[in-house]
């Protein structure tokens, strides 16, 4: 039985869950989200948690080349298909974002979205793209998080542990501006709020950037 039930989860893990994370993530509602997160990206971007390369189709003429590092394999494959349509280079590696096989003061810029959530230890890896971001790059950054009403950020806690085993470590009580100044970012731009609608414990995030 226990064999059993972890072949069942690492097949959930493997295919099911990528399905339902670029499902999930293609709503329509994120895309204003997106168009915003990548203007004004320019040479060369590292983007971490790339997943299903929905925010691809969004980068500026200014862009040379993407590089985009993610765990998942699956999620991956469904975002190198868009690369003969890109107008850059695109480099996708199945890599943690905790140990980037980069040298310091590679990219002009970072982008992540709706994926600090999910990292292990997201505070390793905000400080890993902060060592390989050029002096004075930027990080663009949209994340959902812990929320500002007491009842909602309440419920967000508790939920939290439930919430990961179902949504591939995804937390619901992140704050992501906390941990940029933890990683050595200097503040940029940043905008919170209920900035998509759905549930209430989804629907406040923290958006903006943060300077290497």
């Amino acid at each position: 039985m226990v064999e059993k039930a972890t072949a069942l989860l690492n097949l959930y893990d493997r295919l099911i869950l990528p399905w339902l994370i670029h499902r999930g993530m293609a709503d329509e509602r994120f895309r204003p989200l997106r168009e915003e997160l990548v203007a004004g990206t320019f040479g060369r971007v590292l983007e971490i948690g790339i997943g299903s390369g929905l925010n691809l189709p969004f980068y500026g003429r200014a862009v040379e080349e993407v590089v985009g590092v993610d765990p998942s394999a699956a999620l991956l494959e469904r975002a190198g298909r868009q690369s003969p349509w890109l107008g850059f280079r695109l480099r996708l590696l199945r890599q943690s974002a905790e140990h980037l096989p980069f040298d310091a003061a590679t990219f002009d810029g970072a982008v992540v979205s709706w994926a600090l959530c999910s990292i292990s230890d997201p505070l390793v890896a905000l400080a890993e793209v902060r060592r390989v971001l050029k002096p004075g790059g930027r990080l663009h950054f949209v994340e959902h998080g812990l929320a500002a009403a007491p009842g909602t950020a309440r419920w967000q806690t508790r939920l939290t542990p439930l919430w990961r085993r179902c949504a591939g470590g995804c937390r619901l009580d992140g704050r992501p501006d906390a941990l940029l100044a933890a990683a050595g970012f200097r503040p940029g731009t940043l905008e919170t709020g209920d900035l998509v609608p759905g549930p209430r414990l989804l629907t406040w995030h923290y958006r903006g950037t943060a300077v290497a």
